[in-house]
């Protein structure tokens, strides 16, 4: 896991030199999921999204060299999810031309693409749950097992704290405390990341 997984300047800049392999495996790690989950609500099938996914990152190693970080021109993922949004209706054409045209199902989920924005709700609410997974993991290594535990069944299960405050041996206030510094730990590292990410 990258030390610091988040699309800075510094990553995407890194990655039109193709022999820098640690740059392309920190920048498939933060979007394949969000691209694969992309194509997925889509109605495409596992093998399709994932073709779909890297195409996507064909795409970017053909065509990142010529970008370059700009608040103007709008973030990354703005950019990212034009290219992902034309391999999808690429994606589409062919197989329907593939099938015959008059696939209903294929036609209305061109219909029902969202128009490309800067302002990407699905993109960032899926960037956003990615940075968490990450950020849990790297904060995981800071706390004893009972403390991760505990902040893990109530604040991301959702269980009752008195439960949980039973299970552990521990106080419900305990508990509190646990949740406390695992999230604030966990938003700290979110919060450095995004600190860097001018895209």
């Amino acid at each position: 896991m990258p030390a610091n997984p988040e699309t800075r300047d510094s990553l995407i800049l890194r990655l039109p030199t193709q022999s820098d392999a640690q740059a392309w495996r920190e920048f498939i790690e933060i979007y394949e999921p969000l691209l694969f989950r992309f194509a997925r609500r889509r109605g495409l099938q596992d093998a399709d999204a994932r073709e779909i996914a890297q195409n996507v990152f064909l795409s970017v190693a053909k065509a990142v060299e010529r970008w370059q970080p700009d608040k103007q021109q709008g973030k990354f993922r703005a950019w990212l999810f034009c290219i992902a949004r034309n391999q999808l209706i690429n994606y589409v054409a062919k197989h329907s031309k593939q099938r015959g045209s008059g696939n209903t199902s294929q036609i209305r989920l061109l219909r029902e693409l969202p128009e490309a924005s800067p302002e990407i709700d699905e993109i960032t609410r899926d960037y956003r749950k990615e940075m968490f997974r990450l950020a849990a993991i790297q904060a995981r290594e800071a706390f004893q097992e009972t403390t991760w535990t505990a902040f893990w069944k109530v604040a991301v299960l959702g269980c009752d704290v008195k439960q949980v405050a039973q299970e552990l041996k521990l106080s419900a206030t305990a508990v509190y405390i646990a949740r406390s510094r695992v999230t604030a730990k966990i938003r700290e590292i979110v919060q450095e990341w995004e600190s860097n990410d001018v895209l």
